[in-house]
């Protein structure tokens, strides 16, 4: 059966291929040039890390520094019975189904996940901080059910809804985390006008559709008094540190002597009496002493204003930074079209409304950039090395040509792939790729030296290449089906450890596949192209007598 194939339709295929060899050519070009434009069109989605969903879903809650942990716990409980209720849903399609939830742990005081500790270890009395919590929902393994983890996750968050007075609420389903899809980090010398902007920026990224999780890095610190000196006060010869110091003894207390008591050491707090520090209108009923020992009513020599300090601030390049994130679902947006229009028109317009606004990309983002300006490089070396060792071995500069074009359909083949898996196109998908170029080049390797051997006997080069192309049918075909079919069971693997390393495989099973039967073909067409051009441009001409 094999043997009528190959010396039957194949062969006859093969003839018409030479002889309409142009027309081959084309073909082909119009093959990769269609997957080009389908990859730049956005149709075949290009992402940094592929989805490679966890068996855990996890939401992160923080509320405003120095949120009582009832409001906080309340509020927590609230989104843990929101996860039953979604994964109820689910259950109720999944009719005699084991339940998708295996275990639900709820801890208040701190984010486990980021901690990399366990719910036992928090305590809010020993530094626990109180407007922090965290919902981890283990779920059935990926190979028991048949329910995305990302599914469920998005039908939760839709449960949860807007909560008025929250920080940030974050909800994670996948496992790996190459930073935030979309994070944009803006600096501003004044505080005022970064927040402003960051407040502006969160805005806009509300209306794309599919961006969610949109959040900065500010956290207001806890409620405070800010006290001003007027000028009435410096010229009686205060500061703000005496101001500030004799404040603070009168409400905290001035440590007046310590008592050693058996192993105990008792100090002794001077302050003002409980009933005149309940209120903050104690604080401006306060009298201040002067250097000279007189003393005058505060609210003669400064102000209060009430307010938030700040947490933290972040500095890039010694200028004030905060980071504005959000999260995309690549089902129904791309996080690198957005980032492309955050580039090209939102930031701009940003920077002409805040004079002396600064941006630059960060997250996911940033990693992609980094990724890539490196693997591209690295590629192009690849590419001439193996040319180099090609033409070395050929002693041609064009055959070496001939047996690389079976890479660029190799790279077809991969695209085809994902499409045909339902994978996106990732960073591991590039560095199957790159793996794929030096082994496609094999097939089209043996046939080119075979076809150079055969060129010494004298036989008609149309005759030669259909006989070549015949006889290598067997090994190249064994070759690559036995690749392909040592890499089948990683591609269908459903385990959570075998899925980072899926898009990978698929690059290299479906590009060999692609490329061979492409080679088969298309190696004896450009062959005899590069006849032709050798007759026509550099045939010896004849000697005029």
């Amino acid at each position: 059966m094999l043997y009528w194939f190959v010396e039957g339709p194949f062969a006859r295929f093969v003839e018409k291929a030479i002889r309409w060899r142009y027309v081959t050519l084309a073909v082909g070009t119009a093959i990769f040039l269609t997957v080009v434009g389908f990859i730049a069109g956005g149709y075949i989605k290009f992402v940094f890390f592929d989805t490679v969903e966890a068996d855990n879903m996890i939401a992160m809650l923080t509320m405003p520094l120095g949120t009582p942990v009832e409001r906080t716990r309340e509020i927590i409980e609230g989104i843990e019975r929101s996860a039953f209720e979604a994964i109820d849903e689910f259950d109720a399609r999944r009719s005699d189904e084991p339940s998708l939830l295996k275990h639900i742990s709820t801890t208040v005081g701190a984010h486990p996940t980021l901690a990399r500790s366990g719910p036992v270890s928090i305590d809010i009395g020993a530094g626990g901080q109180s407007h922090l919590a965290e919902v981890n929902v283990e779920l059935l393994g990926a190979e028991d059910r048949d329910i995305s983890s990302v599914a469920v996750r998005n039908r939760w968050r839709e449960l949860v809804g807007e909560i008025p007075g929250v920080s940030a609420l974050t909800f994670i389903a996948e496992w790996v985390d190459a930073g935030n899809p979309i994070e944009v980090e803006l600096s501003h010398q004044n505080y005022d006008v970064l927040l402003a902007a960051s407040e502006r920026l969160k805005g806009i990224l509300r209306d794309y559709a599919g961006v969610s999780d949109i959040a900065d890095d500010f956290e207001p610190g806890k409620a405070e008094l800010k006290l001003t000196l007027k000028e009435t006060g410096r010229t009686l010869g205060l500061t703000l540190s005496d101001l500030a110091r004799q404040v603070r003894q009168g409400f905290y207390g001035d440590e007046a002597q310590r008592i050693q008591r058996g192993r105990d050491d008792i100090r002794v707090m001077v302050r003002y009496p409980e009933s005149e520090r309940k209120s903050l209108a104690d604080v401006e009923n306060m009298r201040v002493r002067l250097p000279d020992g007189t003393e005058i009513p505060f609210k003669t020599i400064a102000e209060i204003q009430y307010g938030r300090g700040y947490s933290a601030i972040r500095r890039v390049d010694r200028r004030r930074v905060v980071s504005v994130s959000a999260d995309v679902d690549e089902a129904v947006a791309s996080a690198g079209k957005i980032n492309a229009e955050l580039r090209s028109a939102v930031l701009p317009r940003l920077m002409n409304e805040f004079q002396g606004l600064q941006y630059r990309f960060a997250g996911e983002q940033r990693e992609r950039n980094e990724s890539l300006g490196s693997l591209i490089p690295n590629f192009g070396i690849a590419m001439m090395a193996i040319y180099a060792l090609l033409a070395v071995q050929f002693r041609s500069y064009a055959q070496p040509a001939i047996v690389m074009a079976a890479i660029p359909f190799g790279i077809v083949g991969a695209t085809i792939g994902h499409l045909l898996m339902g994978f996106n196109l990732s960073i591991l998908s590039l560095f199957g790729i790159v793996a794929l170029s030096g082994v496609v080049v094999n097939d089209s390797l043996i046939m080119i030296d075979l076809i150079n051997r055969e060129r010494r006997s004298g036989i008609e080069l149309g005759q030669i290449l259909r006989d070549c192309a015949t006889r290598r049918f067997r090994p190249i075909m064994l070759t690559t089906l036995t690749t392909f079919c040592g890499l089948l069971p990683m591609i269908t693997e459903k385990s959570l450890q075998a899925r980072f390393l899926v898009p990978m495989a698929i690059s290299l099973a479906f590009g060999v596949m692609f490329a061979t039967c492409i080679t088969l073909v298309l190696v004896p067409s450009l062959y005899m192209i590069l006849d032709d051009v050798k007759t026509r441009f550099f045939a010896a001409e004849p000697v005029r007598r």
